[in-house]
């Protein structure tokens, strides 16, 4: 087994209560949280649908495949070492280490592990 897991998928949105409600009414995921007005997670079973503006999309306009891994560092460089690129990090936030990358073809990716304290 890979030591990557995709966990989340990332969509844009300019008005998160329309897409909140869209989700929620047309596909009938559940909520799992909101953080202000600007992200909202929603229960997609084995991997989270993210729901984000701007102001917290890593790569706003773009769907972004977010990737859980015990090392963030090493796979940020992988994917560098490999014809990708590095956009953002790797760096900590409030919740857990996070590297933003292009692939080689230039799909979004997150890297994220939580922060040990």
């Amino acid at each position: 087994m890979s030591g990557y897991e995709p966990k989340m998928i990332i969509l844009s949105t300019e008005n998160l209560d329309e897409s909140i409600k869209f989700y929620t009414e047309t596909l009938g995921f559940s909520l799992k949280f909101r953080d202000g007005a600007h992200f909202a997670a929603l229960d997609g079973g084995a991997v989270t649908i993210a729901l984000a503006t701007p102001v917290d999309h890593p790569i706003p306009g773009k769907i972004v495949l977010g990737i859980k891994t015990a090392d963030v560092d090493a796979a940020a460089k992988a994917i560098e070492d490999n014809g990708g690129a590095i956009i953002k990090g790797p760096y900590d936030d409030a919740h857990e280490r996070r590297a933003v990358v292009y692939d080689n073809e230039g799909n979004g990716l997150v890297f994220y592990s939580p922060l040990k304290r």
